[in-house]
């Protein structure tokens, strides 16, 4: 499958790369232990342009790439360089924290950006923390405040696990081909506030989110009452509400009242 198919474009601009290595590993004051970030995961390197200043500021890094072609460009371009470990695969199918505790970045295929996002979300601690340049679209439903025409379901599944920041936009212009939208890179800090809001059960959480969001535009009431019977949904303050005019902690204390 061609790169194109794949839905990648290379990021060539020196100065965009550079910032992206130097968030991903920021620089160490000298004297301090750790002189090297100990692990970074790089999904899709592509041509390698990111991974090269990846390992000058990485003590070992591992380079995720599903193209055959590219992953046989990779192996020449980096011969010899034990701190480089390539993995054919798609990052979709793999156990991201199977290295251990990592920084995990990339340049992220438009296509794969969200289901990523969810995949490595979902590491815990084994996540230090990740940086992503994704879609801006994306990076704005990922960082939403309640109210936004962007807030979403997304935002609040990316909130209950991390905190979400926007560092800086790059211009079409930075890649080859160039896309025809821009891109944002993105910083996700893993935060546990499952366990600040008092939620047990996270994943049964983010089922009934994706319930109040079903029909964005529709009333709670109208996307919960099938669920929990309108006895329980009528009576409740929130039920004329939409779902994206909620906070996540009106949401854990919506889910408790329906389903402690």
């Amino acid at each position: 499958m061609s790169r194109q198919k794949l839905g990648q474009h290379f990021l060539v601009k020196t100065s965009i790369l550079d910032r992206i290595a130097k968030a991903a590993c920021p620089e160490l004051p000298a004297g301090s232990e750790k002189q090297k970030e100990p692990l970074v995961v790089e999904i899709g390197p592509g041509k390698g342009a990111l991974t090269a200043r990846l390992l000058d500021r990485a003590e070992r890094v591992i380079a995720i790439e599903i193209d055959s072609a590219m992953l046989e460009h990779l192996a020449g371009k980096f011969s010899g360089n034990s701190r480089l470990t390539l993995v054919h695969a798609d990052a979709l199918d793999l156990n991201l924290g199977q290295w251990g505790r990592a920084v995990i970045t990339g340049n992220l295929p438009y296509y794969a950006a969200t289901p990523i996002i969810e995949k490595t979300l979902q590491l815990g601690n084994q996540l230090m923390y990740a940086m992503f340049l994704i879609q801006k679209e994306v990076a704005e439903r990922l960082t939403a405040a309640p109210g936004s025409r962007e807030y979403g379901y997304l935002t609040v599944r990316t909130r209950l696990s991390a905190d979400a920041d926007r560092l800086f936009d790059v211009h079409p212009s930075a890649f080859r081909p160039p896309p025809k939208v821009d891109s944002t890179l993105i910083r996700l800090r893993p935060h546990d506030r499952a366990r600040e809001l008092g939620i047990d059960d996270a994943a049964a959480f983010l089922e009934f989110a994706g319930l109040c969001f079903h029909q964005k535009r529709k009333t709670l009431r109208n996307n919960l009452v099938g669920a929990y019977g309108k006895e329980s949904v009528d009576g409740l303050p929130e039920a004329s509400r939409r779902a994206e005019q909620l906070t996540l902690e009106q949401f854990a204390e919506l889910y408790r009242k329906l389903c402690a």
